[in-house]
Protein backbone atom coordinates (compact mmCIF):
# COMPACT_ATOMS: atom_id res chain seq x y z
CA UNK A 1 0.00 0.00 0.00
CA UNK A 2 1.31 3.47 -0.91
CA UNK A 3 1.47 6.30 1.58
CA UNK A 4 0.83 9.98 0.90
CA UNK A 5 4.61 10.45 0.94
CA UNK A 6 4.97 7.74 -1.72
CA UNK A 7 2.40 9.48 -3.93
CA UNK A 8 4.17 12.84 -3.53
CA UNK A 9 7.55 11.31 -4.39
CA UNK A 10 6.03 9.62 -7.44
CA UNK A 11 4.47 12.93 -8.54
CA UNK A 12 7.75 14.83 -8.02
CA UNK A 13 9.49 12.36 -10.33
CA UNK A 14 7.03 13.31 -13.11
CA UNK A 15 6.76 17.09 -12.77
CA UNK A 16 8.94 20.17 -13.18
CA UNK A 17 9.70 21.57 -9.74
CA UNK A 18 11.55 24.88 -9.76
CA UNK A 19 13.96 25.91 -7.05
CA UNK A 20 13.13 28.83 -4.80
CA UNK A 21 15.97 30.89 -6.33
CA UNK A 22 14.12 30.76 -9.66
CA UNK A 23 10.63 31.34 -8.25
CA UNK A 24 10.36 35.10 -8.72
CA UNK A 25 11.33 34.85 -12.41
CA UNK A 26 8.93 31.92 -12.86
CA UNK A 27 6.13 33.96 -11.26
CA UNK A 28 6.76 36.83 -13.69
CA UNK A 29 6.70 34.39 -16.63
CA UNK A 30 3.56 32.53 -15.47
CA UNK A 31 0.12 33.16 -16.88
CA UNK A 32 -1.32 32.19 -13.51
CA UNK A 33 0.12 31.55 -10.04
CA UNK A 34 -2.11 29.17 -8.10
CA UNK A 35 -2.00 28.60 -4.35
CA UNK A 36 -3.47 25.12 -3.85
CA UNK A 37 -3.66 25.41 -0.05
CA UNK A 38 -6.99 25.61 1.73
CA UNK A 39 -8.78 28.96 1.84
CA UNK A 40 -7.96 29.70 5.47
CA UNK A 41 -4.24 29.14 4.79
CA UNK A 42 -4.39 31.46 1.78
CA UNK A 43 -6.20 34.18 3.76
CA UNK A 44 -3.54 34.15 6.49
CA UNK A 45 -0.86 35.04 3.91
CA UNK A 46 0.09 34.12 0.36
CA UNK A 47 2.50 34.99 -2.42
CA UNK A 48 1.46 38.33 -3.96
CA UNK A 49 -0.54 37.83 -7.16
CA UNK A 50 -1.57 34.26 -6.37
CA UNK A 51 -5.12 33.04 -6.82
CA UNK A 52 -6.46 30.43 -4.44
CA UNK A 53 -7.81 27.21 -5.90
CA UNK A 54 -7.62 24.51 -3.21
CA UNK A 55 -6.17 21.16 -4.25
CA UNK A 56 -9.48 19.40 -3.66
CA UNK A 57 -11.30 21.37 -6.36
CA UNK A 58 -8.47 22.26 -8.74
CA UNK A 59 -9.33 19.93 -11.61
CA UNK A 60 -13.01 20.90 -11.44
CA UNK A 61 -12.26 24.64 -11.30
CA UNK A 62 -9.88 24.51 -14.26
CA UNK A 63 -12.33 22.40 -16.27
CA UNK A 64 -15.15 24.87 -15.61
CA UNK A 65 -13.28 28.17 -16.03
CA UNK A 66 -12.81 29.03 -19.72
CA UNK A 67 -9.93 31.44 -18.96
CA UNK A 68 -7.98 28.54 -17.44
CA UNK A 69 -8.81 25.95 -20.08
CA UNK A 70 -5.99 26.55 -22.58
CA UNK A 71 -3.64 23.58 -22.37
CA UNK A 72 -0.61 25.76 -23.18
CA UNK A 73 -1.26 28.05 -20.20
CA UNK A 74 1.92 28.65 -18.17
CA UNK A 75 0.82 27.52 -14.69
CA UNK A 76 2.88 27.83 -11.52
CA UNK A 77 1.64 26.10 -8.36
CA UNK A 78 2.59 26.14 -4.72
CA UNK A 79 1.32 24.90 -1.35
CA UNK A 80 2.74 24.88 2.17
CA UNK A 81 5.77 22.62 1.64
CA UNK A 82 5.35 21.37 -1.98
CA UNK A 83 3.51 18.03 -1.55
CA UNK A 84 0.03 19.15 -2.57
CA UNK A 85 1.48 21.26 -5.38
CA UNK A 86 3.37 18.24 -6.72
CA UNK A 87 0.18 16.15 -6.71
CA UNK A 88 -1.70 19.02 -8.35
CA UNK A 89 0.98 19.46 -11.03
CA UNK A 90 0.90 15.75 -11.86
CA UNK A 91 -2.90 15.84 -12.14
CA UNK A 92 -2.82 18.89 -14.43
CA UNK A 93 -0.23 17.23 -16.64
CA UNK A 94 -2.50 14.20 -16.82
CA UNK A 95 -5.31 16.54 -17.89
CA UNK A 96 -3.12 17.70 -20.79
CA UNK A 97 -1.67 20.95 -19.47
CA UNK A 98 1.75 21.37 -21.06
CA UNK A 99 3.46 24.06 -18.97
CA UNK A 100 2.93 23.21 -15.30
CA UNK A 101 5.54 23.85 -12.63
CA UNK A 102 5.58 23.87 -8.84
CA UNK A 103 7.77 25.71 -6.36
CA UNK A 104 10.11 23.46 -4.35
CA UNK A 105 9.65 23.97 -0.62
CA UNK A 106 6.36 25.83 -1.11
CA UNK A 107 5.18 28.80 0.91
CA UNK A 108 7.21 27.77 3.96
CA UNK A 109 10.46 28.09 1.95
CA UNK A 110 9.21 31.37 0.44
CA UNK A 111 8.63 32.82 3.92
CA UNK A 112 11.90 31.45 5.33
CA UNK A 113 13.73 33.29 2.53
CA UNK A 114 12.09 36.56 3.60
CA UNK A 115 10.26 37.01 0.31
CA UNK A 116 7.17 39.25 0.15
CA UNK A 117 3.81 38.04 1.41
CA UNK A 118 0.33 39.39 0.84
CA UNK A 119 -1.59 39.52 4.11
CA UNK A 120 -5.19 40.60 3.75
CA UNK A 121 -6.27 43.06 6.39
CA UNK A 122 -9.66 42.83 7.99
CA UNK A 123 -11.71 45.97 8.44
CA UNK A 124 -11.74 47.61 11.86
CA UNK A 125 -15.31 47.87 13.09
CA UNK A 126 -14.55 49.98 16.14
Amino acid sequence: MKTAHDLVEQAKAQIHEIQLADAEAAIRAADVLIDVREGEEYHEAHIPGAVNIPRGVLEFKLSNTPELGARDLNILLYCKTSGRAALAAAALQEMGYLQVKSIAGGFDAWCAAGLPQAKPSLPDFE
